[in-house]
């Protein structure tokens, strides 16, 4: 039997990012993948001009529909919007033992808010003590801290640390959002053991979808059994290959997706 991945998060009209990016990663990497959405948004690769939270009944029975008939191996949770739909997303998923990867979705690639402020304590309080890991960038991380942007490795280290200590079993903390030629994404788990994640910074705008796609190979893999650290790897692997191959792709004007099947075809 195919291994089994459900992301929980909101659909991008655009295909981008979202529900859409997490199930093409996860077809990618050879898992199958079911889906709850949370919210539908009116989004390309420019704005996100309307957002419809799903209804909480609604969430709950499909991730009930889900749990109930397919061996799930592992959950992603992505964009949930208000405090109310985190609150149930948490007791639906109460029940499930497997691991869980939490990327806390903030902001749009174009700039548009996707977690109303008052979430955020929810979140912190209700989903971060479940995540397997976490996979925030560094906004997020420091928005969920309530302190500044990391700058230093030095920085980074610490706020995964500071995450940890709220709860989270690991954290991966991204570092797309820095400067400097190299990349660096640092996993850390709540003994302090640090792995680093570098590659080179590609020169694109087409990055619409990174961390969904990110956080959706992670699950992937921990869905085919592989541990933490080799899921992580693995993870980034592909995700930097599909931003290498982003630009053949060419949809829309503003920040273009990342191309999840690079290796299956080509533009």
């Amino acid at each position: 039997m195919a291994p089994i991945a459900l992301t929980i998060a909101g659909s991008d009209s655009g295909g981008g990012a979202g529900i859409q990016a997490d199930l093409k990663a996860m077809s990618a990497l050879g898992v199958y993948g079911a889906s709850v959405i949370t919210a539908v948004t009116a989004q390309n690769t420019k704005a996100v001009t309307a957002v419809h939270g799903i209804p909480l009944d609604v969430i709950s029975a499909q991730i009930a529909a889900v749990l109930d008939d397919l061996d799930v191996r592992a959950i992603k949770i992505g964009m949930l919007a208000t405090p109310d739909i985190i609150q149930t997303v948490a007791k639906a998923i109460s029940g499930f033992e497997g691991p869980i990867v939490l990327d806390p979705v903030m902001v749009a690639k174009s700039g548009d808010a996707l977690l109303a402020s008052e979430a955020v304590q929810t979140l912190r309080d209700a989903l971060l003590p479940r995540a397997t890991v976490m996979t925030p960038n560094l906004p997020e991380a420091a928005r969920l801290l309530d302190q500044p942007e990391a700058h230093t490795l030095e920085d980074m280290t610490a706020q995964g640390r500071a995450l940890c200590a709220l709860g989270a079993k690991a954290v991966l903390m991204k570092g797309g959002h820095g400067s400097g030629y190299m990349c660096n994404d640092l996993l850390i788990d709540g003994s302090g053991t640090l792995s680093a994640f570098k590659a080179p910074r590609q020169a694109t705008k087409n990055t619409h979808g990174t961390g969904c796609t990110l956080s959706s190979a992670i699950a992937a893999g921990l869905a085919k059994g592989l541990a933490l650290e080799v899921a992580v790897a693995e993870a980034h692997v592909y995700l930097q290959g599909a931003i290498r191959a982003a630009d053949d792709l060419k949809i829309g004007q503003g920040h273009g997706p990342v191309h999840h099947f690079h290796k299956v075809w080509s533009a």
